[in-house]
């Protein structure tokens, strides 16, 4: 019996660093994010959305794109845009602070010609919109390559990143977001297109999903940005 205890003593314990290196190793992978992420005090940026969304007709949109640490984000358009948040400021915000958050390494998985490691979120604060962060991130250009959001507005958001001149500080040149449509939150003057509705496709669980998709142009990173900007 004592032999036993012991034995399961030491599994206990075993188990218990293997979690705790595991979570550093996480945080690890995150700061490396989360320190590039920081070396970016504002920016504005161009960019053209496109989205296809079920029952939904947008017609492609430029706008402007504005940020500023920690959390000023605004878009400027003359037409009707979409712009998940969530793929923008939301992830820095909560990657800013280490005591907002508990994360784990889940995995590893190859993207295109990239490998990742796979590291889960969990905010700490039962007031934060988002529930969990599933990020796929390259560890040698620590950048997020991917990111599974489970959110309290807007359900799940998948985003692809894709990476250019400002991997440095990264920030994306193309993002494509995948989109519960059904949960998604969408501004109030969209209205559905009624050329669009059909019955069997209504029923077609693939036709739930949307994507939009974003590219940018004409980064301007740290050249100085008033507050003013974003109380127009």
């Amino acid at each position: 019996m004592i032999q036993y205890k012991s034995i399961l003593g030491i599994c206990i314990v075993f188990i218990s660093i293997t979690h705790l290196c595991a979570q550093n190793d996480a945080e690890g992978y995150l700061l490396g994010v989360s320190g590039k992420l920081k070396k970016v005090n504002d920016y504005s940026v161009q960019a053209n959305i496109k989205v296809d969304m079920p029952f939904i007709r947008i017609l492609p949109t430029d706008v402007k794109i504005y940020y500023k640490q920690k959390d000023k984000f605004k878009v400027e358009t003359k037409g009707i845009a979409i712009v998940p948040r969530q793929g923008f400021d939301q992830i820095s915000t909560v990657l800013a602070d280490k005591s907002s958050y508990t994360a784990m390494i889940q995995g590893q998985e190859t993207i295109g010609n990239t490998s990742t490691t796979i590291v889960n979120v969990i905010p700490l604060s039962d007031t934060s919109d988002l529930i969990l962060a599933k990020l796929w991130i390259d560890p040698i250009k620590s950048v997020i390559i991917k990111s599974q959001l489970t959110t309290k507005s807007s359900g799940t958001i998948l985003t692809e990143y894709f990476y250019g001149n400002q991997v440095d500080y990264g920030l994306p040149d193309k993002m494509i977001f995948t989109v519960d449509s059904k949960k998604f939150k969408m501004p109030k003057n969209i209205g559905a297109d009624p050329n669009k509705s059909d019955t069997k496709k209504n029923n077609n669980k693939e036709n739930k999903k949307g994507k939009i998709y974003i590219e940018f142009t004409n980064y301007q990173v740290n050249k100085g940005i008033s507050d003013a900007v974003f109380k127009k």
